[in-house]
């Protein structure tokens, strides 16, 4: 598969007489994109909003960010499965608004997203206050259920990235990356003396709002899967979960995640990338023990000699993590496990919920539950009372001045654990 991400860099921001992208501006025609949003009868209303990088904004609550773009040659187009009819995505040229991002925000119905602000300390934590945002609040009409609720939010947000995508079908990009690997027999020809590395990317499966999907199938009903890398590079998979908002990957995360990525430009120089296995994290014991296996049984099918492991959440896929990790230590796979730490405000607590003795190489994403203090903002999009009743908030988290004070999992994006975000660590 060979795909092309042409990337026109977007410097501005703004609304305008029509939706279109000149000179590295992106102008927003808001009328246009309420009227097609609100042909969903089950949203009441629809606002739009804009915060910059560097701007005093606060954006609460954050449900996703989606990076926006078009397809303009190759099968697919947006999210097939979700907002269009199915169709093999990993190939082909897609033009995408670089440096803009799509963010919904609207009325909270788990306890569970997040905040970005766009200057300042908030703006350290979280990767989307270096994008150019257009914020869609979503208002879905009174009585329906929470996953009715979430999905048509979801939607909306998914519709509104497509349509200010088509602005960059005609543009010419200021630059290409192209990502192309064959089929494994072809690869390992290519590159017989190179280690095989696999990505285990887990995706939080669990009910109750803790949802991802892949070409629109809820991951609760999958067994682990394998994807090339361009599939996710080009859409496949979307976020619908409302977890913790620092580690929560939202659907921009998907779509430029940083270990695809990472691992792609080491690819046929010092490893040879054989794909991706999505695996679910699920709550029963016997559904993880199930997906564990599997997961295990793929690798070792597929001949890896190496497998990179991200997490999604923590708690109880604390344990999905170590048991995976010590089913391919014990097949002599060196594993290396990517995870964030719920380490207590002091950072003395035990990091994660379970404990392996395989689990000899770990990397940190941070501690979620490190407190920030989000000075005043001078304009708010949203709700700023949310943060009582964000996880990592707080009943009295929001002074009486504008201020928040918050653990870092109120703040989106905050410590992803696929590398994603702003958190380095530091060895002394």
């Amino acid at each position: 598969m060979k795909l092309e991400l042409r990337r026109i860099h977007i410097k501005d921001i703004q609304f305008g007489n029509e939706t279109a992208v000149k000179d590295g501006v992106l102008t927003v025609r808001k009328e246009d994109i309420i009227e097609k949003l609100m042909e969903d009868e089950r949203i009441k209303e629809i606002k739009l909003d804009i915060a910059r990088p560097g701007e005093k904004v606060r954006i609460i609550p954050v449900k996703d960010v989606i990076e926006p773009r078009v397809k303009i040659e190759g099968e697919g187009n947006g999210f097939p499965g979700v907002t269009s009819k199915m169709a093999q995505l990993g190939e082909g040229k897609v033009n995408v608004l670089y440096g803009a991002a799509i963010v919904t925000i609207g009325d909270i119905v788990g306890f569970q997203e997040g905040v970005i602000d766009m200057w300042d300390e908030g703006a350290k934590w979280t990767p989307f206050s270096k994008t150019y945002n257009l914020v869609v609040d979503i208002t879905p009409v009174e009585g329906l259920a929470p996953h009715t609720h979430e999905a048509v939010v979801r939607a909306a947000g998914l519709r509104t990235t497509e349509l200010v995508g088509e602005a960059g079908r005609e543009v010419e990009p200021d630059e290409v990356l192209t990502y192309e690997i064959g089929s494994m027999a072809q690869e390992i020809s290519k590159h017989p003396n190179l280690p095989k590395v696999l990505y285990v990317e887990m995706l939080i499966s669990q009910g109750l709002l803790h949802d991802g999907y892949i070409y629109g199938v809820n991951s609760q009903k999958i067994l682990p899967t394998l994807l090339h890398p361009n599939e996710e590079l080009d859409g496949a998979v979307i976020s619908g979960n409302c977890v913790a908002a620092c580690d929560k990957i939202t659907t921009y995360q998907h779509q430029n995640n940083a270990a695809i990525l990472d691992l792609y430009s080491q690819h046929g120089k010092t490893l040879n990338f054989l794909g991706v296995i999505l695996t679910p994290e699920l709550t029963t014991l016997e559904g993880k023990f199930r997906t564990c296996d599997y997961t295990a049984k793929l690798c070792k099918m597929l001949g890896a000699d190496g497998v990179i492991v991200s997490e999604e959440g923590y708690g109880n896929p604390d344990s999905d993590l170590l048991m995976i990790c010590k089913r391919l230590e014990n097949a002599g796979i060196k594993t290396v496990l990517i995870t964030d730490e719920c380490s207590g405000r002091d950072g003395m607590s035990q990091p994660l919920a379970d404990t392996a003795k395989e689990a000899i190489a770990v990397v940190s994403g941070g501690n979620v539950s490190h407190v920030v203090t989000l000075p005043p903002a001078d304009r708010v999009i949203g709700n700023p009372e949310a943060i009582s009743t964000l996880a990592g908030g707080w009943d009295g988290a929001l002074l009486e001045d504008g201020t928040l004070m918050c653990e870092l999992n109120a703040v989106i994006g905050s410590t992803s654990e696929i590398g994603y975000h702003n958190c380095t660590a530091r060895l002394y």
